[in-house]
């Protein structure tokens, strides 16, 4: 069970880990576009929901904010136990069995970040979304207390678990799937060493403050890769030492980390992977001091923190983790300690 597939994130590689960990089971979703989520879906039982029918969601699934509620809600799924992928409506399918969800976070959208989520909407339909906010809250925490055991990414997800919920949460972190060891396809136009930003291009990842800090540090570039809808703004506001590559494959990403100097990072991430992927190239991250980097960076050892969005603080920590002398194989180890193999057995754990 997942929310929606319609596009390639940190959400999406969690649920192919699950499904190597139960390959027989089906997964059932909201909205299920082929050709913009991960290829290797296809290889399993997706099962789409009536939503998937409704024009326009596959091209934008926050549209369905206000009724994939419903449509999750009229599903009942007849199994011993179901893993619910979940970070706002799939969690609210009836079971006939247990019922195990994988939280990467309470509804952004239903709590503290509603207006990023909505600000692609008219202002009628924002209007309309305020005003059903209390009864989908109702409905979300209804459907949280439904489970018999929460799992989520961090301890900072935890935390949010427990102020929204009230429900314990065990800590299972997300597998890193990047294959270090895999083709390597450079950028076309791009030498190496460069600094590296790698997420969709959202509100909430401020990317638009590491590409401020790019002004601060003229001697340095800067290569930014993902696609969403603030990549015109971004690419506005960005100096010549700021390349955007788009959405990229895996080999041309194998090549961005390690061709990189380090990963830089401003956003407010409930997990915050994309340290761990650069470390398994032996690169260091310079990252915000908040939410999931806290669990995924360790100080001194696998990156440098700064603790605001000012571009000065950013290109601070920018110039400590150029002048540190980085010892490959902790980055290394660190990285192998979030295996797959780890994951799928814990799940797997869960799951008896």
């Amino acid at each position: 069970m997942h929310d929606y597939l319609t596009q390639k994130g940190g959400a999406e590689r969690v649920v192919l880990s699950m499904l190597e960990a139960f390959p027989e089971a089906a997964l059932y979703t909201s909205v299920y576009d082929p050709d913009s989520t991960f290829p290797e879906f296809r290889e399993y039982d997706v099962r789409a929901l009536w939503t998937d029918k409704v024009p326009g969601l596959r091209r934008d699934h926050r549209r369905g904010l206000l009724i994939y509620p419903f449509a999750f809600s009229a599903l009942t799924v007849d199994a011993d136990v179901t893993v619910c992928s979940s970070s706002g409506f799939a969690h609210g399918v009836k079971t006939t069995g247990r019922k195990v969800v994988y939280c990467y976070t309470p509804a952004r959208w239903l709590y503290d970040e509603a207006d990023a989520y909505l600000s692609a909407w008219s202002p009628a339909v924002q209007g309309l979304a305020h005003l059903v906010t209390r009864p989908l809250r109702a409905w979300d925490k209804w459907a949280a207390r439904t489970a018999d055991h929460f799992l989520t990414s961090s301890t900072a997800v935890q935390e949010r678990i427990w102020q929204t919920y009230e429900l314990d949460a065990t800590v299972l972190p997300p597998p890193m799937h990047v294959d270090a060891a895999g083709e390597r396809r450079p950028l076309s136009g791009i030498d190496p060493g460069f600094l590296l930003s790698v997420g969709r291009l959202l509100t909430y990842k401020h990317v638009d403050a590491v590409v401020s800090a790019m002004d601060e540090l003229p001697d340095q570039r800067l290569v930014v890769v993902g696609t969403g809808p603030e990549r015109d703004k971004l690419k506005a506001m960005a100096g010549p030492n700021v390349s955007f590559a788009g959405e990229l494959d895996d080999a041309q990403l194998r090549w961005c980390y390690a061709s990189c100097t380090g990963l830089v990072s401003a956003s407010f991430e409930d997990y915050g992977l994309t340290p761990v992927e650069a470390a398994a190239y032996g690169k260091p991250s310079a990252v915000l001091r908040r939410g999931g980097f806290l669990d995924t960076v360790v100080e001194d050892d696998t990156g440098v923190f700064f603790e605001d969005l000012q571009p000065q603080s950013i290109a601070r920590a920018v110039d400590r983790l150029l002048a540190s002398p980085w010892r490959t194989d902790v980055l290394i180890d660190h990285a192998s300690s979030r295996s797959a193999g780890a994951f799928a057995r814990s799940l797997d754990a869960a799951v008896q």
